[in-house]
């Protein structure tokens, strides 16, 4: 299959034409939505960045007509728009997939095993960095850091997130979003599809039942800190394994054969997080095994 040159990003030195135009009733749509955007800022150019993301969430990527519909709108011109558009990754340019699955892969997600899952899903989806399956379900891409490193190595989907991923988890979750089941995160809202996260990030209610009840907070990794500046005992441990395991307790720990508490819904488990110990658990990762400490 041949491509032409503007698909290739090739220029032959010939003019663009101008972007192509919404349809009548879209672009009505639009401009009622872009007005309401536009209000909340004393300078109308301060509404570029939701705009982008309102105009993205009609396509699924900001396209050259998404662009030129901003500029009209906050009376910029082209150029200052995709200089934005084109400076920030969230800003998709080309068509992506309904969900977005994001492998860190900065320095403590990337030897905790962030490198071996992004590789493995490389390979079992055959696609490169920043590509989409055929079904266009999923686009993969790598990111240098999803400030999640005490849940090391994290996985993001449409921007929210899946803990303590290993390869096999990994697997196991993009073949749940390619066969439509229904997901959750390990923290956050439930997963909608990438143009309804573009929506919400352009400053519209989620309207759907019970997602911002279910959003959560920080997690017991991220708030030990915390809890140790107040001046409270530390926990014994952290995270809570899947299997029954002992849960935080004090450092007196819990009488034997005391119920385990319930995780709250701070501490919630994902059905996708993987084994606690680490990633180095998987026997596929390339450290080995992950050995008890003092071993």
């Amino acid at each position: 299959m041949t491509t032409s040159s503007s698909e290739r990003g090739v220029s032959l030195g010939m003019p663009e034409l101008p972007a192509p135009a919404y349809p009548d009733d879209v672009r009505a749509r639009l401009e009622t939505d872009a007005r309401a955007i536009v209000a909340r800022y004393p300078d109308s150019r301060s509404a570029l960045l939701p705009l982008l993301h309102l105009v993205q969430s009609e396509e699924g990527h900001v396209t050259r007509t998404g662009m030129q519909f901003c500029a009209d709108v906050l009376g910029l011109t082209t150029a200052e728009v995709t200089a934005v558009a084109t400076f920030y990754t969230m800003y998709r340019r080309r068509p992506s997939g309904d969900y977005q699955v994001g492998v860190c892969t900065n320095t403590l997600c990337a030897v905790m095993g962030g490198d071996a899952i992004f590789e493995s899903l490389q390979e079992y989806l055959g696609v490169g960095n920043g590509e989409t399956t055929d079904d266009g379900k999923i686009t993969l891409e790598h990111i240098e850091c999803n400030a999640a490193c005490d849940f090391a190595p994290v996985v993001m989907v449409n921007w929210e997130f899946f803990d303590n991923q290993t390869v096999q988890s990994a697997k196991r979750l993009v073949d749940e979003l390619r066969t439509g089941r229904t997901v959750s995160p390990t923290r956050g809202a439930p997963l909608c599809t990438f143009k309804e996260t573009a929506r919400i990030l352009a400053g519209f209610p989620d309207e759907r039942d019970g997602a911002v009840e279910a959003s959560g907070s920080a997690g017991p990794a991220s708030l030990t800190g915390l809890r140790l500046a107040r001046g409270e005992t530390a926990p014994a441990r952290v995270v809570h394994p899947r299997d029954g395991g002992p849960h935080d307790e004090p450092q007196d720990r819990a009488p034997s054969g005391a119920a385990a508490r319930d995780a709250s819904p701070a501490e919630h488990l994902s059905s996708h997080d993987a084994p606690q110990e680490t990633s180095a658990s998987d026997p596929a990762h390339p450290a080995g095994p992950a050995a008890e400490e003092g071993e």
